[in-house]
């Protein structure tokens, strides 16, 4: 077998999974402003953009052949409530981005978040109920709106990440019933409770806010059979893409997806996964960019058909160069 691996063009000739910079979709982060940049300390290299800087963000992705963005707002207190109205304004922060990149011509794609986290006061990803559990109806029906709210603006692809029951349909239905059939949508069908969600929290500023947790809703890091059972869910309902989250320590449930589905699946390279990279490099403990590539295909051999990274600029860029 060493034979196979004894230069460097040999080793290329045989070699199974490449990274292509198609394979990326790239997360942003939105803040209020014009000319803003903010830093997130948690999340090295990682900042919120003001909309002007979200387009200019959207035009590098394009120029470096990432077929899409995605879109994450902090959204301002004085804008965040018991019962996240401000998912519904037409012109909220996501909707004015997407509008923005829409407008300046970019060829790029744009998802859009679908969940209540960014615009609750409590940092749960839905109504809470008078016992303090999330109610999923009541939830499915403002998710519902969100979307149609979000696919009116101009997004390509709804991401439902908040994990309720039955919202697939629900959104299906009313994107149908409101002239976007051509909007599709991301699932995040099997997306855990973990642990790893911590600096993107910070980003959109609902971290310190969350009462409780969210494994009454997110699924439990022990089980495997369940990520299939909620992906065969999703997509009976009318989901045209699925997502593992996290993807990173997830891989097994990456694998499965792909050889029991004829379904595009997506993994999400969380903040935390991200995090351990950078930190682990920061204090010299492994090369940089040698680990970031040798995760990054991990999740292609895995049968990731795309990639949610922070890292997907910079990685397309070196792909192309």
């Amino acid at each position: 077998m060493r034979r196979r691996r004894q230069a460097p063009w040999m080793r290329e000739m045989v070699r199974e999974h490449r990274l292509h910079p198609s394979d990326f979709i790239w997360p942003l982060f939105i803040c209020e402003g014009e000319g803003e940049e903010q830093p997130i300390a948690s999340l090295r290299g990682v900042s919120r953009w003001s909309i002007d800087g979200i387009v200019e963000r959207a035009k590098e992705a394009a120029d470096a052949g990432i077929p899409a963005v995605a879109l994450f707002p902090n959204t301002a207190d004085k804008d965040r409530s018991e019962d996240a109205r401000e998912a519904l304004n037409p012109d909220n922060l996501v909707c004015r981005a997407v509008r923005g990149i829409k407008d300046a011509g970019i060829e790029i794609g744009v998802m859009t978040d679908v969940a209540l986290d960014p615009y609750t006061s409590h940092g749960h990803d839905g109504l809470l109920a008078e016992d303090g559990s999330v109610d999923n109806d009541a939830t499915v029906d403002i998710l519902a709106a969100q979307a149609l709210v979000q696919a009116a603006a101009g997004a390509d692809i709804v991401a439902p990440s908040d994990m309720m029951d039955g919202r697939i349909a629900a959104i299906r239905d009313t994107l149908e019933d409101g002239g976007h059939s051509n909007t599709a949508i991301m699932a995040y069908s099997a997306k855990y409770a973990s642990a790893l969600y911590g600096p993107f929290r910070d980003a959109v500023g609902s971290g310190d806010r969350l009462k409780g947790d969210k494994r009454g809703y997110q699924m439990d890091p022990a089980n495997g059979m369940e990520a299939l059972q909620e992906v065969e869910l999703d997509i009976s309902e009318g989901a045209d893409f699925v997502m593992v989250k996290p993807g990173m320590l997830y891989l097994d449930i990456v694998a499965r997806v792909a050889d029991t589905f004829e379904t595009p699946v997506f993994a999400y390279m969380t903040s935390g996964e991200f995090a351990m990279i950078e930190e682990c490099a920061a204090a010299g403990a492994g090369d940089r960019d040698t680990m970031l590539m040798e995760a990054l295909t991990a999740f292609k051999r895995a049968g990731a058909t795309g990639i949610l990274s922070y890292h997907a600029l910079e990685v397309a860029r070196k792909l192309r160069a």
